[in-house]
């Protein structure tokens, strides 16, 4: 329950919120779970209190080979459901790629981009669903009712909201704007990029539940994942920022930068483009204290990663997901520095 101090007694359970993204915010989800006791890590024949929600990232949302692909909110599902494959940390455990090949042998485009058969199936069911009219909610409720992640995912929105990036055509030289998949994985982020746009974002709204998930938090944690396209594309959805903002729960963020380099993935090219540096310090800096204009009251940093955030409370603590476990104690620590008692 909540009192008026900056700490809170939770005697019924904690109510978690975590907006995430990628492959490193699945693995964060999963710490959450190993310390609440859920999903895969639930204790058989003991009924726990704890609630888990993931304000999800569908900003590399696409269709592709006339499906709808969801790969944050995929990677989401087969992670906490234990499907995930454990190498790629992507994708389905045991794949086969047939369908890929037989693509390739018809010519048929964008042939940088694979999809795995059992993968394939996921995205045939939403994009079933969609086409009937089912929202994209809906759509993902109906599908962990297959994978029982043990959390509740939800969309960002059921609004198109994808992140494109204007580059430079390294064929023609022109200035163009491309879908984030194609800058990802075709290009590997290595060309010549001058700024992403979030295309939707301006008519976006709130998808069902997400501002109430993060209004009647006991903590919302942001994950460590890619400050600019996972957290930053959920960010552009309109009305998430502002129940950010106005939660009564405390905001605790992790930095997705250890050592001046990301966890995952290619999250220093992004933040290049936007002109702000690799650093934990510098990514805490531009998501600000709620204090000011800004989203945190607390900011976790890798131990030396030294971090000065005004009016943010900052604390160094080993940031490495080797293992469930191991992240269980990030989030502890962030729980327990935000006043929240298990």
């Amino acid at each position: 329950m909540r009192t008026a101090s900056s700490s809170r007694l939770v005697s019924v359970g904690v109510k978690a919120t975590v907006l995430v993204g990628g492959i490193g915010g699945a693995r964060f989800l999963l710490g959450v779970q190993r310390l609440l006791g859920l999903g895969q890590f639930a204790v058989p024949d003991v009924d726990g209190d704890h609630q888990l929600t993931a304000v999800v990232n569908i900003g590399d949302d696409a269709w592709m080979y006339g499906v709808r692909i969801c790969p944050d909110l995929d990677t989401c599902m087969y992670t906490l459901g234990g499907g995930i494959d454990p190498e790629r940390g992507w994708g389905h455990r045991d794949e086969t790629w047939h369908a890929k090949e037989e693509l390739a042998a018809y010519g048929v485009q964008p042939d940088w981009f694979g999809l795995g058969d059992r993968d394939l199936a996921t995205h045939l069911v939403r994009s079933q669903m969609l086409r009937a009219g089912y929202p994209l909610s809906q759509v993902t409720e109906a599908l962990c009712d297959r994978w029982s992640p043990g959390a509740t995912l939800l969309p960002a929105s059921d609004d198109r909201c994808e992140t494109h990036v204007v580059v430079t055509d390294p064929d023609t030289g022109d200035r163009k704007a491309i879908h984030f998949q194609e800058w990802w994985v075709r290009y590997r982020a290595q060309i010549p990029t001058h700024s992403f746009a979030f295309i939707g974002a301006e008519t976006a709204k709130a998808g069902p539940g997400v501002v109430d998930a993060i209004a009647g938090a006991d903590v919302v944690l942001l994950a460590p994942s890619n400050p600019v396209v996972s957290i930053g594309a959920a960010l552009a959805v309109g009305g998430i920022r502002a129940a950010l903002r106005s939660t009564p729960a405390p905001v605790v963020g992790y930095s997705p930068i250890v050592s001046g380099k990301p966890l995952r993935g290619m999250a220093d090219e992004c933040l290049s483009v936007i002109g702000v540096e690799t650093t934990s310090e510098a990514v805490g800096r531009h998501y600000g204290a709620r204090s000011g204009t800004g989203l945190l009251d607390y900011w976790l940093v890798h131990e030396g990663d030294h971090a000065d955030v005004p009016g943010v409370k900052v604390a160094e603590i080993p940031l490495l997901m080797t293992n469930p476990d191991k992240t269980a104690e990030m989030v502890r620590a962030g729980l327990e520095l935000a006043g929240v008692t298990l």
